[in-house]
């Protein structure tokens, strides 16, 4: 009998052990995102900032600011990191593409764009996009730290990217908006905008990515930019998965010519 229980600790040692190992090698250290905060007439933007390797103050640099989605706001400059940045930390990413990544963290308060969200009946939301009026709190420290990072660290103004997730795709078709001049490609990643705003970007390389299972962002949104840009004479690029639903970033962070496609632009 004692024998039979010390077995059984042992083998609950070792199940133990290897779930911890597991969990080990799951946890991803960000530790070369340095952490870094915005601070505007009182109000506090939190910010990751990967540089390349070798990073060189004087040199010429790509720079993507990526905007995160609604779960990931606050002020521990740390959730924003959840969705997207272990991308930006492969060996072959790196080596490939030095470029600045920056992630900022939008307040928990705030949205990266103006859209009126409505729940309706079971569960389900219906998002209403803004044409004109001032930028939301979140937006407004974005576009302070775009040009705060633009003015002080080593970037190449032709090669400026952004991209981003849910609410933060949504941001990232906002900022297209507001700063049409500015990027030389985006992506956006189950978000939404309204068509009347299509016709300010339509010039901007801009990949497109929904799950059309998604029941918590319509990909009706998607198909409706896909479709204007089309209209105006644009050729976006995009990917629907078929079965995919909101988590629709897992499969386009997979996706092998993101960066490639992304990093190839230069703006004219």
């Amino acid at each position: 009998m004692n024998n039979l229980i010390y077995r059984m600790k042992q083998n609950l040692l070792i199940v133990s052990g290897c779930l911890f190992l597991s969990m080990t090698a799951y946890t991803q250290d960000f530790s070369a995102f340095e952490s870094k905060q915005l601070i505007h007439r009182g109000d506090t933007l939190p910010y990751r900032i990967l540089y390349p390797e070798n990073y060189d103050s004087q040199g010429n640099y790509p720079v993507l600011f990526f905007l995160h989605g609604a779960g990931e706001r606050g002020n521990d400059n740390a959730k924003q990191l959840t969705h997207g940045a272990k991308l930006f930390l492969t060996d072959s990413m790196r080596h490939s593409f030095p470029a600045i990544v920056i992630f900022p963290q939008c307040p928990v308060d705030s949205y990266w764009s103006n859209v009126d969200i409505q729940s309706q009946v079971e569960g389900k939301r219906e998002f209403y996009f803004r044409t004109s009026g001032r930028p939301s709190t979140g937006m407004a420290l974005f576009l302070k730290l775009m040009k705060h990072t633009l003015k002080n660290e080593a970037v190449d103004e032709n090669r400026i990217y952004i991209g981003g997730l849910s609410m933060g795709a949504m941001g990232t078709y906002e900022a297209l908006r507001r700063k049409p001049k500015v990027f030389a490609a985006a992506f956006a990643i189950c978000g939404g905008d309204h068509t009347f705003n299509v016709r300010k970007y339509a010039h901007v390389p801009l990949w497109i990515f929904h799950g059309e299972q998604d029941d918590v962002v319509p990909p009706t949104h998607s198909h409706a930019i896909v479709a204007e840009l089309k209209r105006l004479g644009a050729s976006p690029k995009y990917t629907f998965y078929p079965t995919a639903n909101h988590n629709s970033w897992d499969a386009a962070f997979a996706e092998p010519e993101l960066l490639p496609w992304l990093f190839s632009h230069i703006k004219q």
